[in-house]
Formats: structure tokens, C-alpha cells, sequence
């Protein structure tokens, strides 16, 4: 530490310093008067301890010392910490006297470049204090160094909002025009800091910033340029700023710097600046007619430095996002100039390329070009580099290439690019995910790359994405599901790697999009028995029926999954629904488990088989021959009948569906008559049957005594074998019933309607009853 003198200077001492004599003539001093004394101190203590002295003079000097030796080093700052200087220093940057207050600004304004001073200025609430000293009466070295403390001190998060609450903001915009560059650079770097938060960027805009932040862009002094413009890429994310930017003729301003070589280092922060105005249409309208279009693609042409050109290409995609823009950027050959940066060997251009592509390829036209520059094989190889973003990025551009092109998703096929698009799906980058689930599933629409993707182990790689916790990944692996179960063989894949089960539970999502294409998976999914069978021993076929009885849940593809699942599952759709249409074939394994509540669990044939016999109603099971094994006689019988006899538009005649209740009839006890049906021994029958085959299950062929609902069964399983078309209805009290639809021989030239007729099996076999009349009433219910 410099010494310091405590003394007043006379004129008499000047003089004498000055080697002229003075005769003295001055009054004795008060016997209470303290002479002055001269003090030199090397101590930073000793001139801490000076900070609580009264004498102003002494004061202005101990913070000049101070502001000195803190000057020095963030030692020394730290140093006189530990001493206790800033409380006292807190208070006099209050002071009345103008110098003592301005020596204090200047210690305070060094020492809150340490963090540890930063928060003990935070305990001792010092930035009001600081903000009231902004006012433009002001001593200027005040400005500078109260605005390099607030500088400082904004990069705290709790410190911005006190800034901000006590209005710190108006009078740092105000400092924006004072004369003294280093008030201008503190106090746009503190507001930089500030504008990291929606309320501050706002209130810049209410305060009429933009205006004095265009005007630093004309500094002498680059640092002031940088933090302005930082400063405006900030603000203009607000849409309203935005407006009130190009009222402020802002773009003019970017353009001078664009245009001025000497200027080049600014470039970057510009192109950011221009690229956040060009999120509204209206600014995208306005660039046409100011050159910066023109300068844009200028920086895309012309080699630069990297990161010029990547942020030239982020503003190029923000310009494509309109669909007027595309069309001009189109007819500028931007897709040229976007392949031909593709062979630099900077991650960030590629990355900024490739998401341009992608925005450019909504124009119909520029998909076709890139095509045809040959533009997607070096987007393809892309997918093999070792940066994440580039990647993702790459993917994300494929995916808008093949969305809805034919030729494109060849292209990509092509440039082998199944094989790093599976090896991507499990990826790390849940982006690189998504996108590459969406090209799959463009690419899958084409029957020859879908087998081709299905070779590649696609099901078994989307077996992570399905297990995401990432809404979006989910959405995007449910659809590449269900684009490649259109193949049995991809089916088959999906089943044997365990993919069923995450995609069943997908099915209880509380995401509406997710839990529709989970829907629309199964429900492809369920095209083929096994698969299907699968998915309802996972709980597939209660949940969807839990969907539909929700108004809310209830979707078009939820009605379509559970109907697929009962189609590929007759056995569940019938005990479940109680009827089988002419389109539900029975074949071998089907099995009646009873009737059904829906929401109900229908167990499997195999889990009852391993269940005590019980005092259940018997299972019924089907286990007939193959159908290439049908009896001659049925053969010859079906070739026997007339030609309108055979199944046409699921309409038959009557003789052939007559022959073969006759013949279930006989199989099952005979006929009945209704007045003793309750004589005939059918219950006693099965559990005799129970008994010797110890099992609750009972093949049909074993049935000598049935009753409705075993004759209704066979009969659909031997019609379902022989041609004639028939459903299968369940109803009350152990009834069921098969209706067939019949024509009559045309008259006059044309043919009559069909009519729906239920066939006796148990009283009158193969008597026609037409449905709706009594006759079939009574057969129903009686």
C-alpha cells in the first residue's frame, strides 16, 4: 500500500515546500486542536481500518488505496475480504461527499469481480443502493464502475431478479447514450444478462430499448457491437420485439454489417440475430426487398469460416419455413448450394445443411432435386458419423425425403441405407431415434423395401424405443410397428423377440396419439392367429375392451384392434360376443368356453386342461379332420346339388344347407319333440362324458346326446368345412342357432332378395324358419 498523508495543506506549508521562507504569523491553536499528522501505511489492514474514519479526506484516499490495490489480482481482492472491507465500503458508496463516493464506486466496482465478494454483496443488499446512484446528474466514473459492478453481479440468477425489481433496467437502457464508452460496454452487458429472462426481454421492448441497441451497432468499439447484437438475438425471441425491430429499420441495420469485410467477426451474431426475425412471416416478406435474402445465400455460396456458414444456413431455414420462400429459394438453386457444403468436414455445417434440407423438402419440387443431384447418398452416409446432432439431423432430413416419395425412399434403399437406419433405432440420441423410425415407416409403405427392412432385424431394434419413456419416441416406434407388421414374417419377428408385451402395455397410455397408434400396431398385429392368440394371453383384448367403454378413450383404431383380435380369435369372439358370422371359419382348436361378460378374461384351451373336472358346463371342443380330408360323401353330396347351391355373395339355396342338419341331427340324439325336450338326458350325457374323459374338455365328436347349442356348433363347423355359408348365434338358457341367408329362383329375369332363415336342428331337422316369425321365435326361446 502507497502511504497516505492525513493532513490539511495550507498555504504556509505550500510555500515552505516550494523552499521559500514564510514568516508565521498564525494564531496559536485551540489547546483541543490535533495537529495535523502525516501517515504512511504498507498495511492493507491499516487502511481498511482507515474506511470508519469521520475525515472525508481520509476516506476518498483509503478507497482510491483500496481500488488500487484490488486492481492488482483476485489475490488481493480476496485479501480484503478476509479484512472486512466490504461492509464499510458498502455505506460509502452512499456518501455525501462526491469524491469519497466516487473512490468507493471504483473499489466496490473491481472487488465484485470475485465470487466471494459477489456473495457477500448479496447479503448486504447493495444493488439498490447501486441503482439509485444511476440517476444522469451523476458523476460519470460513478456510471462506469456502479454499471461494472451491476455487470458483474447480473450473472446471478437472484441478483437479475432484484435487478429487475427494483427497475434497474430504465436507467442501464438510458446509460446505453452516455458519452463514456465504458459506461455504454457495462451497462449492455448487464442488460445482456438480464435479457436471459422473458420478463426482462419485454420490459426492453416497453422501454423503447431497441432503438439506443441499433445505435451501438455503429460503435468504434467491437465489444460494444458483439454485446448489442447478443443482446438483440436474445430479445427477438419475443414475437413482439420482433414487430417492433422491423419498424426500427433493424434489418438495415444487420445489412451494413454483412455488407463490411472489416466487420467479419460480427457476421456470426448478426446471422443469429436475422435468424430469429425471420420466424415471422412478415419479416421473410420484408428481406426480399432489402438485399439480406441476396447476402444469405451469398455466405452459402462463398467459402467462409464455419461458423458463418452454419448460421447463414439456420437463417436459409428459417426463410424455407414459409412455402413462398421455398419457391424462391427453389428457383435460386439452393439445393445445390445446400449438397455441395455437405463435403466440408465441420459437424456444424452438416448438421445445419441437413436440417435445411429437411424444411426444404416440404416443396414437392426441391424433393425431386435433391433426388436427382444425387443428394440423399451423402445424407445417407451420414448417419454413420460419430456425432449425435449430425446423426439426428441426418435422419430428420431423410425423413422429410421419403415422406410421401416413392423414388426417394428407393434412393435411400439404394444407398444401403436399411442397415444404419436399424443400427439407429438404438441409438443413445432419442432424436436419431424418432427420425429413423419415421423413414422405416415412409420406406415401409413399399412393399419390396419392407421385406428388405424386416431382414435387417428392424422388430427386434424397436424393442427399445417401445419401452421409452420419451412420448414422442413412442409415438414414432408404434408407427414403424405397425407399418412393418404388414408382413407376416415381420409378425413373426415382433412375437419372437418379446415385442408383444411393451406394445400391449402401450395400449394403457394416458397419451391419446400413443395409445391410437398402439391400437392401430395391434390391430395389424392381429392379422395372424398366433400373434393375435399372443396378444390376448397379455391382456390385450380386456384393455381394448376397457378403451371402448370409455367415450372419451374410445378411438376408431381401438374398435378396429379389438374386432381384429375376436376375428383372429373366434373362440374369445364367441364367448365374448355370442355370434359368428359367414366370414368366422371355424377350424381345428376352436372351443366353446361359454358365455362371456365383456371385460371378462376367456381362459385358453390350455390353461383349462390343466384345471380339476368340475361341476362346470363342459367345454366344447372342435377337432376335425383337415378340410383336404372331407368325406367323399359330403363331396359328392355338394356336387349333387344345383349350381345355386354354392357360396355366392354368402347367399346359398336351401337344399344344400337342409342335407347337412339332417346329418347333425342324427350325430346328435336325433330329433326332439318339444313336448319332451325335457326328458332328453343331454346333461346326463356330457357328464358321463366328463367323467370318462377326466377333463372339463369334450370334443364334439364324442357327442351323442346334444342339445341347441352343441347341434349349432357342429353344424357351423361342417358347413364352415363344405362351403355353405352360416353364422353361429348364442342365446338365453342354453339355446343357439345358425341363420343362413337364401334365394329364391329369379323371376321374370330377376333375382329376389335374400332372406335370412334359422335352421331346425333339434325338432324338425332341416326345416326353414324364416327369422322374425313366430315359428323362429318360438325356436329361440321355448
Amino acid at each position: 500500500m502507497k502511504s497516505i498523508m492525513c493532513y490539511k495543506p495550507c498555504k504556509c506549508c505550500f510555500l515552505s515546500r516550494m523552499g521559500k521562507k514564510v514568516k508565521k504569523e498564525v494564531e496559536p491553536p485551540p489547546k483541543d486542536a490535533f495537529d495535523p499528522l502525516p501517515i504512511e501505511s504498507k498495511q492493507a489492514a491499516t487502511v481498511v481500518l482507515m474506511l470508519d474514519s469521520p475525515e472525508e479526506d481520509v476516506l476518498a484516499k483509503a478507497c482510491e488505496a483500496i481500488h488500487r490495490f484490488a486492481e492488482k489480482g483476485d489475490e488481493n481482492r480476496s485479501s480484503l475480504l478476509g479484512l472486512g472491507a466490504m461492509e464499510p465500503l458498502t455505506r460509502l458508496i452512499s456518501h455525501e461527499d462526491k469524491t469519497v463516493r466516487r473512490n468507493a464506486f471504483m473499489a466496490v466496482g473491481v472487488m465484485a469481480s470475485n465470487n466471494d465478494v459477489r456473495r457477500l454483496m448479496k447479503k448486504l443488499n447493495i444493488i439498490p443502493s447501486i441503482i439509485s446512484k444511476l440517476l444522469p446528474e451523476e458523476d460519470v466514473v460513478v456510471h462506469e464502475f456502479a454499471t461494472l459492478c451491476l455487470a458483474s453481479l447480473s450473472v446471478d440468477f437472484t441478483c437479475k431478479v432484484q435487478i429487475f425489481d427494483h427497475n434497474g433496467l430504465e436507467p442501464l437502457l438510458r446509460l446505453l447514450s452516455s458519452p463514456d464508452p465504458d459506461v455504454k460496454k457495462n451497462s449492455v452487458e448487464c442488460i445482456f444478462n438480464l435479457v436471459q429472462d422473458l420478463p426482462s426481454r419485454v420490459a426492453v421492448r416497453e422501454l423503447n430499448g431497441l432503438p439506443p441497441l441499433l445505435e451501438l451497432l455503429r460503435s468504434d468499439f467491437p465489444i460494444i457491437q458483439q454485446l448489442s447484437l447478443q443482446t438483440l438475438e436474445s430479445i427477438t425471441k419475443d414475437a413482439e420485439t420482433r414487430t417492433a425491430f422491423r419498424v426500427e429499420q433493424g434489418f438495415n441495420r444487420l445489412l451494413e454489417l454483412l455488407t463490411t469485410k472489416e466487420f467479419s467477426d460480427l457476421h456470426v451474431d448478426a446471422l443469429r440475430v436475422i435468424s430469429n426475425c425471420l420466424e415471422d412471416t412478415e419479416s421473410t416478406k420484408l428481406i426480399q426487398g432489402t438485399g439480406v435474402l441476396e447476402k444469405l445465400l451469398q455466405f452459402i455460396i462463398t467459402p467462409t469460416s464455419p461458423e458463418v456458414q452454419t448460421n447463414a444456413v439456420k437463417a436459409i431455414s428459417r426463410v424455407a419455413q414459409n412455402s413462398e420462400n421455398r419457391k424462391i429459394l427453389h428457383e435460386q438453386d439452393v439445393e445445390k448450394a445446400l449438397i455441395d457444403m455437405l463435403v466440408t468436414e465441420n459437424e456444424g455445417v452438416r448438421t445445419a445443411v441437413c436440417r435445411a434440407v429437411a424444411v426444404m423438402s416440404n416443396n414437392l419440387s426441391s424433393k425431386d432435386t435433391f433426388r436427382n443431384l444425387d443428394g440423399i447418398r451423402p445424407i445417407v452416409q451420414l448417419l454413420n458419423s460419430e456425432g449425435n446432432e449430425v446423426k439426428e439431423a441426418a435422419a430428420q432430413a431423410l425423413s422429410s425425403l421419403t415422406n410421401g416419395n416413392e423414388l426417394n425412399a428407393y434412393a435411400v434403399s439404394e444407398a444401403k441405407g436399411e442397415e444404419l437406419l436399424v443400427r439407429l433405432l438404438q441409438d443413445s440420441c432419442s432424436g436419431a431415434v424418432i427420425h429413423a423410425a419415421s423413414v422405416l415407416t415412409n420406406m415401409a409403405s413399399q412393399e419390396a423395401l419392407r421385406c428388405n427392412i424386416i431382414t435387417h432385424c428392424a422388430m427386434k431394434a424397436l424393442l427399445e424405443p417401445l419401452q421409452s419413456t420419451d412420448n414422442h419416441t413412442l409415438i414414432s416406434a408404434t408407427q414403424a410397428v405397425a407399418a412393418l407388421a404388414c408382413n407376416a414374417d415381420g409378425r413373426a419377428e415382433l412375437r419372437n423377440a418379446g415385442g408383444l408385451l411393451p406394445l400391449v402395455k402401450l395400449l394403457k397410455s394416458n397419451n391419446t396419439e400413443i395409445r391410437r397408434n398402439a391400437c392401430w400396431a395391434v390391430s395389424v398385429c392381429a392379422n395372424d392367429e398366433p400373434t393375435a392368440t399372443e396378444m390376448c394371453k397379455l391382456g390385450a383384448l380386456e384393455i381394448l375392451q376397457e378403451i371402448n367403454c370409455s367415450l372419451n378413450r374410445k378411438n376408431k383404431f381401438s374398435e378396429a384392434a379389438l374386432q381384429r383380435l375376436l376375428d383372429s380369435n373366434l373362440s374369445v369372439k364367441y364367448s365374448l360376443t355370442g355370434c359368428l358370422s359367414h366370414t368366422d371359419i371355424i377350424a381345428d382348436g376352436f372351443y366353446d368356453p361359454g358365455q362371456a361378460r365383456m371385460g371378462d378374461r376367456v381362459p385358453a384351451l390350455e390353461d383349462i386342461a390343466k384345471q380339476v373336472i368340475n361341476q362346470h358346463r363342459a367345454i366344447i371342443a372342435v377337432n376335425g379332420k383337415p378340410q383336404d380330408q372331407v368325406t367323399a360323401e359330403s363331396v359328392e353330396d355338394r356336387q349333387q346339388d344345383s349350381p345355386t347351391e354354392t357360396r355366392t355373395s354368402s347367399v346359398l339355396s336351401s337344399k344344400g344347407s337342409s342335407r347337412t342338419p339332417r346329418l347333425v341331427c342324427d350325430a346328435m340324439g336325433g330329433p326332439v319333440d318339444i313336448e319332451k325336450q325335457h326328458d332328453f338326458p343331454w346333461q346326463l350325457h356330457l357328464s358321463e362324458l366328463k367323467f370318462e374323459l377326466r377333463s372339463n374338455i369334450i370334443p364334439i365328436g364324442k357327442i351323442k346326446k346334444g342339445t341347441y347349442y352343441h347341434r349349432a356348433l357342429l353344424f357351423k363347423a361342417l358347413a364352415d368345412r363344405i362351403g355353405v355359408s352360416c353364422s353361429l348365434v348364442r342365446g338365453e338358457y342354453c339355446r343357439a342357432w345358425n341363420e343362413v341367408l337364401l334365394s329364391s329362383s329369379p323371376k321374370n329375369g330377376f333375382y329376389i332378395q335374400p332372406q335370412r332363415y334359422i335352421i331346425d336342428l333339434m325338432h324338425q331337422p332341416g326345416n326353414l324358419l324364416k327369422c322374425g316369425t313366430p315359428a323362429a321365435t318360438q325356436y329361440q326361446t321355448i
